[in-house]
């Protein structure tokens, strides 16, 4: 990931290696907008955290600060079910790579501190077994991993001219690339990956996704993408017909547009996703700061637009949002409403994800040796969480809420993404809650009740400042919800007067009120300040099916 330019390079085809829990294997297929176990027709969504291997030492980051098992299970610890685990072309592809062993690539950058105490046991493997067996151990915490060919020249990424970006590039040889996608398919084709009996439980793993990602620079163009997009897919198909085709667009994978006049060509239409980006980098702060609604709005619609639009239509396709993030120390404001705009997003289509990031530090990134990295979910020693609030504001877009096999109608769960918890209704009052406990609701869409799910009673603004209610007075006013604000998340009734009161919750009280709207004028009459923060009253009635 860039933080000067917005996005990361991921530039080639992404294989999931699918850890089953069967006897028997486990295959990902595409069925619509969905994947799902090809044999039984089951979703399996992507809930993923990204964990960089592609920069100097070509050696997954952390592993000089905690042993690899450790890493492991924070992970599946985080609630995460899958790893977006990066790499580069040249660790397969280059003689002075294929048999280099971890302690010669660490001695080439002076990285070798930490390593005997954390993870003696991998220095004498070759970096490609490192991954191996950092794959086998995440396999043994029931995890997916993506495999992502993350750059050629293995190094921090990614500028428009750092000969890294599309095909044709100082650095970027198509025939070089399909070359070391097609090792690393037949590397893990229809194979264990676990050694020595270390992973009893693990019994069999599929790759299961390839995906094309984060193309850019003065180069970049449709019909050379189509080209070697189709080269490179096939590659992998011929070599494990398996495995799923994850396909990213242009501009630093936000772009997929051109897919809406002409779709990509394949033999392999079960196998096709698609994946895209969401940063905030280019966005001006004093937009999310000053017009936090209609930021939200316009963000949504761009990436609906560029990217969003596959998973609807005539022909819906999955698609695979592989990195969004902000900074988690909290000190960014802009990002802070970005990223619950985002969560918003996430839960209402229920789409699969990969978070930008895991790690706390780097070995080695942009010169300097052991850098911090603020959008790590750990911490720079790698001991804690950096921020538990990201923690709890991830676990509702974790779970599958959309079943596509599913006999229930559709019900809401109402999501409030700036604290991650949803409404609970309880015996007196509604409370923000934990993603295990929400409450189901029936809602039309246009502006009518929202009723409780197995009873008669409606939702009902009792006053400015007081407590929500379940009632059944659903005739009333007060009972009568309407969508507003142009971020689509201010959830309304009128009071006897007429005027709008928004559900509320604030972080030092967990009921649910409601008070005078914030901000749904989108300009800055409506608040005092450019400080308002409206994302207290941002509520998402989630459809869920599952």
């Amino acid at each position: 990931m860039s933080h000067l330019n917005t996005k990361l390079l991921d530039i080639a085809l992404v294989f999931l290696v699918y850890f089953a829990t069967h006897s028997h294997s486990e295959v990902l297929s595409t069925r619509s907008r969905w994947i799902v176990n090809a044999k039984s027709g089951q979703r399996v969504k992507l809930a993923c955290v990204n964990w960089p291997g592609h920069l100097h030492a070509m050696i997954p980051e952390g592993l000089q600060k905690k042993p690899v098992k450790d890493i492991a299970a924070s992970v599946a610890s985080m609630g995460f079910n899958c790893v977006r685990l990066t790499w580069a072309t040249y660790m397969f592809t280059k003689d002075s790579s294929i048999n280099l062993t971890a302690a010669q690539s660490l001695d080439r950058w002076n990285l070798t501190a930490g390593w005997p105490a954390n993870n003696p046991q991998l220095l004498d493997l070759d970096v490609v077994d490192v991954q191996k067996a950092v794959i086998d151990e995440l396999g043994a915490q029931n995890l997916m991993v993506v495999l992502d060919n993350h750059a050629s020249l293995p190094q921090w990424c990614c500028d428009n001219d750092d000969g890294n970006g599309f095909f044709g590039d100082k650095y970027f040889d198509p025939k070089e690339w399909v070359q070391g996608l097609t090792m690393v398919a037949k590397r893990y084709k229809g194979n264990p990956t676990c050694k020595g009996g270390l992973l009893p439980n693990f019994l069999s793993s599929k790759l299961g996704t390839a995906s094309i990602t984060k193309l850019r620079g003065p180069r970049q163009n449709e019909n050379d993408w189509y080209q070697y997009i189709q080269e490179g897919a096939t590659a992998i198909h011929g070599e494990n017909p398996d495995l799923l085709v994850i396909v990213s667009g242009l501009i630093f994978d936000t772009n997929l547009s051109f897919l809406r006049n002409r779709p990509l060509a394949s033999n392999f239409n079960k196998k096709l996703v698609y994946e895209a980006h969401w940063y905030p980098f280019n966005d001006p702060p004093a937009k999310w700061l000053c017009q936090t609604n209609k930021f939200c709005a316009n963000t949504t619609s761009w990436f609906t637009s560029q990217s969003g639009f596959l998973l609807g239509g005539k022909n819906p396709v999955p698609l695979f949002l592989s990195e969004f993030g902000k900074d988690q120390s909290d000190a960014k404001e802009d990002q802070n409403r970005n990223f619950s705009c985002l969560l918003a997003y996430l839960a209402e289509t229920d789409i699969d994800w990969s978070l930008w990031t895991l790690q706390g530090s780097y070995m080695l990134r942009e010169g300097q040796i052991d850098q911090e990295e603020m959008f790590g979910m750990l911490d720079f020693s790698w001991d804690h969480l950096r921020n538990p609030t990201v923690r709890q504001m991830l676990q509702f877009p974790q779970k599958m809420n959309q079943d596509p096999r599913s006999k229930h109608p559709t019900s809401y769960v109402m999501y409030h993404p700036q604290s991650g918890r949803c409404v609970e209704a309880g015996n007196e009052n509604l409370t923000a809650t934990s993603s295990q406990n929400c409450s189901r609701w029936r809602y039309s869409k246009h502006g009518n009740r929202i009723k409780l799910l197995g009873t008669s009673g409606c939702l009902t603004a009792v006053g400015d400042g007081l407590p929500v209610v379940v009632s059944n007075h659903c005739s009333s006013q007060k009972s009568t919800w309407r969508i507003v604000s142009s971020s689509k998340l201010h959830v309304a009734a009128n009071d006897d007067q007429g005027r709008d009161l928004c559900l509320e919750l604030n972080s030092s009280n967990p009921t649910l009120v409601t008070k005078k709207c914030l901000y749904l004028g989108d300009d800055l009459k409506d608040v005092p300040s450019c400080e308002e923060n409206p994302q207290r009253q941002w509520f998402k009635l989630v459809p869920t099916r599952a």
